[in-house]
């Protein structure tokens, strides 16, 4: 889908190898039964899909080729990715670079060859295609739910523990959604064959607070600066209780770290209420607002400075200066 919008159209053709992702089922006689979600794709963007013929890597030699090329030309050294998805738009421009360059077999430039197919894509249907899909996930007692056969761990809230609820996979992420298609939080999507776990403690902030004691052996603990630990620590269960209610609320409201923020300032000036964290919060996440000077004309006449004399406010009163 980042190609066919990159360069404006959708090839006729498109060779595919035999992933179980598109291919449910090869048949005898060479046809497939493909997934519902590839024949979905395949249809909203009206091209036709060719298959290779399984272990016939020979087939597609032309591709492997290119692998390699931009292995060695884009992918060297190897490059330190921190956004996916960033990264691939820049592969994407790099790309329309390289093809300032002679062409290998052909008279021209590569980017006038390229020119010359692009008028023969397909057009981009004018609606956009959902590439997601959507499932519904069974959480356990701490509202997690695992994919991938179980490889994978994704957190809920609290709230829906033991309950059904919805999980939209796109490539690069898991939204989790209730029952009303409303979400609840969203997680990187997770990939390999190893098992791993994406946890949010965010939402778990509201029910830690009526539970303060098992804080501490919770991954979000880890997530405090030292300071906060201290001060937790030092704490009693009240306090404890009330420190996290209002990290769990301000939280929800600019994020954890602002609230984070707001709790060491107020801990900088020896404030450990509840109200003077929430004047700080606020103060800190509140657009400031700067004004110019007001710049007077030169013929604006310079006024002597007005004394307050209260003797007049008493002889107005009817008061004498002794009174």
């Amino acid at each position: 889908m980042n190609v066919f919008n990159h360069i404006g159209g959708v090839p006729n053709r498109i060779w595919f190898d035999n992933a179980s992702s598109m291919v449910s089922k090869i048949l005898k006689e060479g046809d497939r039964i493909l997934s519902e979600h590839f024949l979905r794709f395949k249809n909203h963007y009206g091209f036709e899909a060719v298959f290779c013929n399984p272990q016939s890597g020979n087939e597609k030699g032309s591709v492997e080729s290119k692998v390699g090329y931009h292995r060695r030309n884009l992918l060297v050294p190897v490059p330190e990715i921190n956004d996916l998805m960033a990264f691939n738009k820049e592969l994407l421009a790099r790309c329309d670079h390289d093809m300032e360059r002679p062409h290998y077999s052909k008279p021209g430039m590569i980017r006038e060859r390229f020119e010359e197919d692009r008028t023969k894509l397909l057009t981009l249907a004018p609606n956009k295609y959902d590439e997601s899909i959507l499932l519904a996930v069974r959480t356990d007692a701490h509202a997690k739910f695992t994919l991938e056969k179980g490889r994978h761990t994704y957190s809920s809230a609290p709230q829906y523990a033991k309950t059904e609820i919805w999980a939209r996979l796109t490539a690069h992420e898991v939204i989790v959604m209730d029952r009303d298609y409303k979400e609840i939080i969203t997680h990187p999507r997770l990939y390999g064959q190893m098992k791993r776990e994406s946890m949010n403690w965010i939402p778990y902030l509201t029910q830690l607070s009526r539970r303060p004691a098992a804080l501490k052996y919770t991954g979000i603990y880890g997530l405090f600066p030292s300071p906060l630990q201290e001060f937790l620590e030092q704490s009693d269960r009240s306090s404890k209780k009330e420190t996290l209610k209002i990290l769990a609320e301000l939280s929800e409201d600019k994020g954890f770290l602002s609230a984070v923020e707001a709790f060491l300032a107020a801990l900088e000036r020896g404030a450990k209420d509840s109200d003077s964290v929430l004047a700080i919060f606020r103060r800190l996440n509140t657009e400031s607002f700067e004004f110019s000077p007001v710049l007077l004309p030169n013929d604006v006449p310079e006024l002597p400075p007005l004394k307050n004399k209260t003797l007049d406010y008493d002889l107005f009163l009817g008061r004498s200066s002794q009174s």
